[in-house]
């Protein structure tokens, strides 16, 4: 699996404590962490929450990424905006039991985190454990077991609904502010991982158009 790390501005200074967990987790596992940035507070190439959604839609619809980790300061307005997006599916994630339940109950490809919200001591190991329980073997199984045909069930039909209330995303990237969706692509490393990563043409296109413009 291929994860995504995307921070925003008010949190970029954790981006390396972040990483540093998420890879000590993940890695073990076979997965791959590319990190998006930003790197710290100084970055040239700033996002905000609003650009981490449709950064995180891009990576996500597109298959240069399979998992997307981000947030801000409560997690709340990343996940409103990568939710605002076709194809993408974003948790509010507080705690390890949160992470669990997301990944067996919604079976999502995204978690917003609160980056600021009771961020003080131990937070390294809440990162920790939440990243365990998020990869905890194969999603979507279920969470109580005697739920998992009506809990699997309801993931399909909000996938559907999600087909039908979004446009194509090639369609929204041409319909949004031009210098917002540039500059959520303008990150130092997007363009060497996410090329490399691709695996729609169209979307490929689509960017590749954005960043000549």
């Amino acid at each position: 699996m291929k994860i995504a790390l995307i921070n925003e501005n008010s949190q970029a200074a954790k981006n390396a404590q972040v990483e540093e967990v998420l890879k000590k987790v993940v890695e073990p596992k076979g997965h791959e962490v590319f990190n998006y940035g930003m790197y710290s507070a100084e970055d040239e190439h700033q996002l905000t929450y609003v650009q981490n959604g449709i950064l995180a839609a891009i990576l996500l619809n597109s298959g240069a990424a399979d998992y997307v980790v981000t947030g801000c300061g409560t997690g709340e307005g990343a996940m409103l905006a990568c939710n605002a997006f076709p194809g993408v599916l974003c948790g509010h994630i507080v705690d390890p039991s949160d992470a669990y339940m997301f990944a067996q109950i919604n079976d999502g490809n995204a978690i917003a985190l609160p980056f600021a919200k009771g961020f003080g001591w131990g937070a390294e190991l809440n990162l920790q454990y939440i990243f365990e329980k998020l990869f905890e073997g194969e999603s979507g199984q279920g969470y109580p077991k005697e739920r998992v045909v009506p809990e699997q069930r309801n993931k399909k039909i909000l996938d559907e609904v999600k087909k039908v209330t979004h446009n194509d995303l090639c369609t929204i990237l041409k319909n949004l502010d031009r210098e917002l969706v540039k500059g959520a692509i303008a990150g130092d490393r997007f363009s060497e991982y996410f090329f490399a990563n691709c695996k729609c043409e169209k979307i490929a296109a689509c960017v590749k158009e954005l960043l000549e413009a």
